[in-house]
């Protein structure tokens, strides 16, 4: 992870904070997580309190290591966590000729690791936290682009994906191992930046209310 990234970083919106992860939070993420299961099939979602513990720590290896940066996920609404996001992969690349402009932090990051209570879904807190995350992406580390990958089954993903404003950029066979014990394809999406500043206005509306909040995803392409 470049240096010049802070892992005490907190986003915070209307609806949501983004706490850095925490061996503190281990119970209250599990009672985020050991409620109705039913929508985690693809997810790796801890079950109890040694997974989520083991979970958290080595979270907060690979933070130490560089490249993630994990969050708690705070509903305002609700007044406790709810789930837990990411940065992982983030990359500063190394050019041939150096750098063509100063004062990038980051070229290119991913968003993911995200899982979320029930009680939350297709709620403002997902949405927020992903404006929140790639606003901060493409503006105070001003990178070039965020990926997002999901298993390529995961049509609740995808779709939110998608509603995001992200191209799918392609489906990568025999990926890595699933959730499930199988063998994942993971379907890969991007947000450019200069894509974002138009689809930043859409989804702040839409957490203002100005548009439904299932609207159709928009067009997707290879």
């Amino acid at each position: 992870m470049p240096d010049a990234i802070d892992a005490s970083l907190v986003l915070e919106g209307r609806h949501v904070r983004l706490l850095p992860l925490s061996a503190d939070h281990v119970d209250d993420l599990l009672a985020a997580a050991t409620g109705d299961r039913s929508t985690f099939g693809y997810t790796l979602v801890p079950a109890d309190r040694g997974a989520m513990a083991t979970w958290i720590q080595r979270s907060l290896r690979q933070r130490d290591q560089g490249g993630h940066l994990p969050f708690a996920t705070y509903s305002v609404a609700l007044g406790r966590l709810v789930g837990s996001t990411r940065y992982y992969d983030i990359e500063t690349w190394e050019w041939a000729t150096g750098r063509p402009d100063a004062g990038r932090t980051v070229d290119r990051a991913n968003i993911g690791h995200t899982w979320l209570d029930p009680a939350v879904q297709r709620s403002p807190v997902n949405t927020e936290a992903k404006l929140l995350m790639l606003d901060h992406a493409f503006g105070a580390w001003r990178a070039r682009a965020v990926r997002l990958w999901t298993d390529v089954r995961n049509a609740r993903s995808r779709a939110a994906i998608a509603r995001l404003g992200c191209t799918l950029d392609g489906v990568l066979r025999c990926d890595r191992p699933g959730v499930d014990g199988s063998v994942r394809d993971s379907a890969v999406y991007s947000m450019l930046a200069a894509e974002w500043p138009a689809h930043r206005l859409r989804l702040a509306g839409r957490l203002d209310g100005g548009a439904p909040r299932d609207e159709p995803a928009p067009p997707s392409t290879l």
